[in-house]
């Protein structure tokens, strides 16, 4: 968890985290929860989101997971219905759920094209739909965790980047979209950050990790970034301080994307 003191930010507010489990999903929703926000953590790994949820209720916070399948319909919607039940309310989606599969498009199977884009991309638009009636009525908003690569592309991470590309401009539409109804959409475009799926990057591509993280590091502030430090950006535009923002991507890559 952030150094960052608490300073009730999200105080009264409502939300819902995606991807919750580990990484910068659980930095954001024990973050959120350290700031005030009634939070329901939503994840695939039933253990490490009920350990996440009860670490943010060991801090003061009011926390509940629930498993979640983001790549259903169905789960989607009893997330949301869980949270209102839970909460009374809802007034900040965060989707943050995501894979990747470093491959390029010859080397890609269709599976794993599938599960990419259901995991990071279609996941997105099924939790929104879901939530949007209930952000209305709050006046709520929607933080999309994209990528650097959803900017500009990697090597061999076709399907990832093509996914996140899909994120960024499906959170400008969904801005204009639902603008009118005073709901909020933005997104944040991480650089490499140290967790569990960068990690993993390293065995799919078959690279040290001790050399992949050095690789990564290769950019102006000389490092990777930490969860904590995304979910820092996730609560300044969940936030009343970023209520003129919508329809951004908020780059926070340590200026990799300039280098």
């Amino acid at each position: 968890m952030t150094d960052t003191p608490s300073r009730g930010t999200l105080q009264g507010k409502v939300a819902l985290v995606t991807g919750a489990a580990s990484g910068i999903g659980r930095a954001i929703a024990l973050r959120f929860a350290a700031e005030g926000a009634a939070t329901f953590f939503a994840d695939v790994n039933e253990t490490a989101g009920t350990a996440a949820a009860e670490e943010a209720a060991l801090r003061g916070g009011h926390a509940r997971f629930a498993r979640t399948d983001v790549s259903r319909a169905a789960d989607c919607a009893r997330a949301i219905e869980e949270t209102l039940a839970a909460f009374g309310g809802l007034h900040i989606l965060v989707n943050c759920a995501g894979v990747i599969r470093r491959a390029t498009v010859a080397e890609l199977s269709e599976a794993d094209w599938d599960v990419v884009m259901d995991v990071n991309a279609k996941s997105v638009f099924l939790m929104s739909r879901a939530a949007l009636p209930h952000l209305a009525s709050a006046r709520g908003n929607i933080v999309n965790i994209a990528s650097g690569w959803g900017l500009a592309p990697g090597p061999r991470a076709a399907a990832y980047c093509a996914s996140k590309a899909a994120v960024v401009l499906l959170t400008k539409a969904m801005a204009i979209d639902h603008g009118p109804q005073g709901i909020r959409v933005n997104c944040i475009c991480p650089g490499d950050t140290d967790t569990p799926m960068l990690r993993a990057e390293a065995r799919q591509i078959g690279q040290p990790d001790a050399e992949f993280l050095a690789d990564a590091a290769r950019r102006p502030l000389r490092r990777i970034g930490r969860p904590e430090e995304i979910a820092d950006a996730a609560v300044f535009l969940a936030s009343d301080a970023a209520q003129f923002i919508t329809g951004t991507a908020l780059v926070v890559d340590g200026g990799g994307s300039v280098d």
